[in-house]
């Protein structure tokens, strides 16, 4: 089933800040951030076990406890199964993610792509989340930005369990769809060149932004909507760096990257737009994205990526953005040709 035909709009929301991503967040802000998603509309919530050691699902699943389980669509990922024994969170290797998730829970993290873990995964998740069924799968971070030059002997432990698992869940009807769900598109590549399984789509983070979208565009953006599946932009803000962070790729923006992001807020300020509006739209107007799934982890951040979407960009701002060299010549815009 294609990602458009299983999700229910073009925004989610993306709960990787639920586990404690970058800050110790309170509770009650984390819930509410939830409770304010679901308030304005969104019905689709990405999540992972990797989030904070299970953190962000158990606080998902307590705040979405009480919604019709059939009017919302989950998304969560497999890969990493949560243990109960704790370990010393300083010690983690989370490859170019540093120590995103240091005040997440100390659960154990074991990588684990297998059949068998996959299975588990799956499980946990469910129990964390306080629901049945999952409707999308993807397949965790199997790429260089976790798993250097290992990353290739991972991505194979994966092609021969989890791949093969998810395969038969959703002919089972398990779940409605799997895909990957990574920072890199080369992972994408490779299991789009392969013959045996069959993903519906794919989360693809921080590789189709305003400030990083060239390699997606060329070598994944057409093969998937050839295919007739779809992509997820996850990380749509890069971090937080295009709309004034000081992350980019979780960790501090070069300087190049900062006055990338001053050129391109210098002309959404001509224009009267906000720098969300143009992340957003940039990212769904290429043909392959199926939804944006923008992270928040205070309630105000809801209304504005809501508001984003529908503010009116200006035409003049997009021919003005391709004119000063800040996107590929061959990205598609809004409203352009």
């Amino acid at each position: 089933m294609a990602l458009k035909d299983i999700l229910p709009s073009h925004i989610g929301f993306g709960a990787a800040p639920l586990g404690n991503m970058f800050r110790d967040i309170p509770e009650e802000e984390a819930l509410a951030t939830v409770e304010t998603a679901w308030a304005d509309g969104i019905r689709y919530y990405d999540n992972a076990p990797f989030y904070g050691a299970g953190l962000a699902e158990i606080r998902m699943g307590a705040a979405l406890a009480d919604k019709p389980r059939d009017a919302f669509v989950i998304s969560t990922k497999v890969g990493r199964v949560i243990l109960d024994e704790v370990e010393d969170v300083s010690t983690r290797d989370l490859g170019e993610k540093g120590d995103v998730f240091k005040y997440g829970r100390p659960n154990k993290i074991v990588n684990d792509y297998s059949e068998d873990a996959t299975y588990r995964s799956i499980e946990d998740s469910l129990k964390r989340l306080k629901t049945d069924h999952i409707d999308i799968a993807w397949v965790h971070d199997i790429a260089q930005d976790f798993y250097g030059d290992e990353w290739l002997a991972m991505f194979e432990q994966a092609r021969r369990g989890a791949f093969r698992a998810l395969d038969r869940m959703r002919d089972e009807g398990v779940i409605k769809g799997w895909g990957l769900g990574v920072n890199r598109v080369e992972p994408i590549e490779l299991l789009l060149d392969l013959d045996g399984p069959r993903p519906d789509g794919f989360l693809l983070a921080g590789r189709y932004t305003l400030l990083d979208h060239d390699r997606a565009l060329q070598r994944v953006m057409p093969k998937v909507a050839e295919r007739g599946l779809g992509i997820v932009v996850g990380g749509p803000y890069s971090s937080g760096a295009l709309v004034g962070g000081p992350n980019f790729e979780y960790a501090p923006a070069t300087p190049a990257i900062l006055e990338k992001v001053a050129r391109i807020k210098a002309l959404a300020d001509h224009h009267g737009i906000s720098m969300k509006a143009a992340g957003l739209q940039f990212a769904l107007a290429n043909p392959a994205v199926a939804a944006v799934i923008p992270g928040a982890s205070r309630p105000g951040r809801i209304a504005e990526d809501s508001a984003a979407l529908k503010e009116v960009v200006p035409t003049d701002f997009w021919r003005a953005l391709r004119a000063e060299g800040l996107v590929n010549p061959a990205a598609p815009l809004p409203l352009t040709n």
